[in-house]
């Protein structure tokens, strides 16, 4: 798989770059501020794109923004933010496009190497991968319809979110597939959305939701 990398420190990109080389990606393009990220996604058109959030010359919002931009020229292109921040709006947008895969990982909360690298394939390949705690923040700003959702309703959607098959949240959360069905119907119902067999297309719907921008 082909990747571009956008990390503007030196030896956190120069470490991912090692990383991902050992496990079979290529990287095509590893660059640290804005303007190059989008350069690189529009010339490469890779399988992926791992992209920090603040990047040069602003160091706000350059990632994010850059990978949007590329995404309206590249349909689809599938994303995995690695951040310290959650930037709400943008990722609100990245989340509710509802076209490819997306993911938001939290940096201080990657663990090991192979969490990290089985994210990268996950949204190379259409899937999600979220941090439950940038979760956490999308959920406090949701209207009243998530607040009728049960505290056991709330993890199975975070789990969701994840990326995780209903047999994998209930292997987690010592349920039956068929109870997390059951939740997972009661969610969407609650919510107004209609449940959908594309796990991924559900997971997005759901965050666009969650994040105001349904």
């Amino acid at each position: 798989m082909r990747v571009v990398l956008a990390e503007d420190l030196y030896l956190l990109r120069e470490g991912l770059k090692q990383l991902l080389t050992a496990h079979g990606f290529e990287i095509v393009a590893a660059v640290d501020n804005g303007p190059d990220l989008l350069r690189a996604l529009l010339a490469e058109r890779p399988d992926v794109a791992v992209v920090d959030v603040r990047l040069p010359p602003t160091q706000t919002d350059e990632g994010l923004q850059a990978a949007l931009a590329a995404r309206r020229e590249v349909p689809g292109l599938p994303v995995l933010v690695l951040s310290q921040h959650v930037e709400r709006l943008y990722a609100r947008e990245l989340l509710a496009d509802g076209t490819g895969g997306v993911g938001y990982l939290l940096k201080d909360r990657v663990f090991n190497a192979d969490q990290f690298v089985d994210a990268v394939r996950r949204v190379a390949v259409g899937g999600t991968a979220m941090d439950p705690d940038v979760i956490a923040k999308l959920f406090a700003r949701v209207d009243d319809n998530v607040g009728r959702l049960t505290p056991r309703e709330r993890e199975v959607l975070e789990l969701m979110a994840e990326g995780r098959s209903n047999a994998a949240i209930g292997q987690r959360l010592f349920l039956s597939e068929s109870a997390v069905g059951k939740h997972t119907a009661n969610i969407f119902g609650k919510l107004g959305l209609t449940a959908s067999d594309d796990d991924n297309r559900r997971v997005l719907a759901v965050l666009a939701y969650l994040d105001g921008a349904r």
